[in-house]
């Protein structure tokens, strides 16, 4: 890999493209050239970097060559479209969509976790889903060190999850109710604003969504543990950034707060707020643009002979995506 590599950022004006180059900046990462790529309707558009305009150039077959790394978050259809393309032009793919995920050829990485799958790449690493890799930053060094067998979770799913879209109808719903208006709706099928929807993603025949199995099958991959098992309810709440998600875990080792407590403040990007007394505990307000993800709530699992209940918040446009991302470009660089 080229020292100072040129990078690529592909679906480059979408929320999570926006902070992938944010974050490419912020850490220093040594791009040698940046090249914005997008649909045909963004081309022409300028975004900065490093206090330079870089004009946004359409995405075609032949954009790849001379590209080192290319990070992708322009949805599945283009990922299984032009990843492969880039891959065969030489440059290494980061994908940030569900499309190779699941891929036996592709590793999917969490760098705190399995940051030694990066390299049996064959060309693409696929990024995880955003609930599952914040969800992962607190229970794995848990699994490391009690063995996870199996959890029950929720999640509380902020609307940039969905896209620029789905924070602008909430901001929009919101004002239609403080002004007495009739809501609209576009992108969610129920209002979103003062209201929860236990629905992200599609149905399965199962009756769970593929979001709530995504948990359960990337946490297996990525954890290296194909026993494990994980029953989950995805809920969308009315709040802009961060998703949060209250976990319920059950281990094969004895395991106390105490233990848990120690292993979590030694977690590489994990903060540990867990102060009830003082009214401290990860929320989706505090953990917004922030790196690293929060985990509190810490107790034992009073329905589990030997579980632990926690809840975790994490910056689903950073850790679950963008930062992840260029987490896993570093390690290429390495």
């Amino acid at each position: 890999m080229n020292a100072k590599p040129h990078v690529a950022v592909v679906g480059a004006t979408g929320a999570v493209g926006i902070e992938m180059i944010k974050t490419l900046e912020k850490r220093n990462f040594p791009v040698g050239k940046l090249t914005l790529l997008a649909s045909a309707r963004s081309v022409g558009k300028k975004l900065k970097f490093r206090g330079t305009d870089v004009t946004v150039t359409e995405l075609t077959k032949d954009s790849f060559k001379g590209i080192d790394i290319a990070l992708f978050s322009a949805g599945g259809g283009i990922s299984k479209e032009f990843a492969p393309i880039a891959a065969r032009a030489g440059c290494v793919v980061v994908d940030n969509s569900s499309a190779f995920r699941m891929d036996d050829n592709v590793p999917l990485v969490v760098p705190e976790v399995n940051a030694f799958d990066v390299r049996w790449h064959k060309g693409i690493i696929a990024n995880p889903n955003c609930t599952t890799a914040i969800t992962l930053m607190a229970l794995y060094p848990l699994h490391a060190a009690f063995s996870c067998k199996r959890i029950f979770a929720s999640s509380y799913q902020a609307v940039s999850g969905t896209g620029a879209k789905a924070i602008a109808e909430l901001e929009r719903q919101v004002d239609q109710i403080v002004k007495g208006q009739p809501v609209t709706k576009e992108v969610y099928p129920h209002q979103i604003a003062f209201n929860v929807l236990p629905h992200v993603d599609s149905f399965l025949p199962t009756g769970y969504t593929k979001e709530e199995m995504k948990m359960e099958n990337e946490g297996r991959k990525i954890m290296h543990h194909p026993a494990f098992k994980a029953s989950v309810t995805c809920v969308r709440v009315p709040v802009y950034r961060s998703h949060s998600i209250a976990v319920s875990a059950e281990f094969d080792k004895p395991v106390t707060v105490e233990a848990a407590r120690a292993v979590l403040k030694q977690a590489p990007g994990l903060d540990l707020v867990d102060e009830p007394e003082n009214k401290k505990y990860p929320m989706p307000l505090f953990t917004s643009e922030k790196y690293n993800c929060e985990v509190g709530r810490i107790r034992k699992d009073c329905a589990f002979d030997n579980g632990l209940c926690f809840w975790v918040s994490g910056d689903q446009l950073l850790k679950g995506a963008a930062l992840n991302a260029v987490q896993i470009a570093e390690e290429l660089v390495k």
